[in-house]
């Protein structure tokens, strides 16, 4: 891999990205709220569950399969994949966060040299979602599709570390813990995703459905989602 796509990665996945991540817990902070992840150990378990239930069955092959797509101009597919990330959001906070995040991602395009305007163009007349405009912006580095979802991955287990530091709370070294053994899961969970197909791609987390609703309605919360 060029040097040049290797830092273009590293940008992407960095919490630094003005897109908002930062702000979204993902329903951690409603697992904390009700006891399900109120230690670093249960924090620890939770994102783990999360990585491999959730994220490397759905948003990780999306994509993987919105990156090539991208790459061929094949806009029909990237419709369809962006339709498919809306539609599997199960709670409103979810379906909120995809789209602000994928809307601040294309803001964030329109002022660097990292995709062409027409393919900007193409997926603003949507309502962007982050995974297919994080791969629109990864489509552009020429990287290779696996080291595109590592980055991907790690972006996503940065932030949940950031917050769980916060709504646990927990300490930093704890932190570090808890990304340390995130980071050890996240190559198995980027190659269960790439051998997913559109048959096999899904979005089944009841539980994590549930606690988003009631995240909605929580009485204190420092999160977004």
């Amino acid at each position: 891999m060029l040097d040049s796509s290797l830092m273009q990665l590293m940008w992407l996945a960095s919490p630094a990205l003005p897109i908002g991540g930062f702000s979204y817990s993902e329903c951690l902070e409603a697992a904390v709220d009700t006891a399900r992840a109120a230690t670093e150990n249960e924090a620890s378990a939770w994102l783990e569950d999360h990585l491999h239930l959730s994220l490397a069955r759905s948003d990780l092959p999306a994509v993987a399969q919105a990156i090539p797509a991208w790459r061929a101009g094949d806009h029909a597919r990237i419709a369809t994949l962006n339709a498919w990330v809306l539609q599997t959001r199960e709670s409103s906070e979810l379906r909120a966060q995809t789209e602000q995040m994928g809307k601040s991602l294309l803001d964030w395009l329109r002022n660097h040299t990292t995709a062409k305007p027409a393919q900007i163009a193409v997926l603003a007349t949507q309502s962007p979602t982050y995974p297919v405009a994080y791969a629109l912006a990864a489509s552009a580095t020429q990287a290779p599709l696996r080291e595109c979802l590592l980055a991907y991955a790690f972006g996503w287990a940065e932030n949940m570390v950031q917050a769980a530091i916060k709504s646990v709370p927990l300490g930093q070294s704890a932190g570090q813990r808890i990304l340390s053994a995130l980071t050890a899961q996240i190559p198995s969970a980027v190659d269960h995703a790439l051998a997913l197909d559109d048959d096999t791609r899904q979005a089944f987390s009841p539980m994590l459905a549930i606690l988003s609703s009631q995240h909605e309605v929580q009485y204190s919360r420092l999160f977004r989602s």
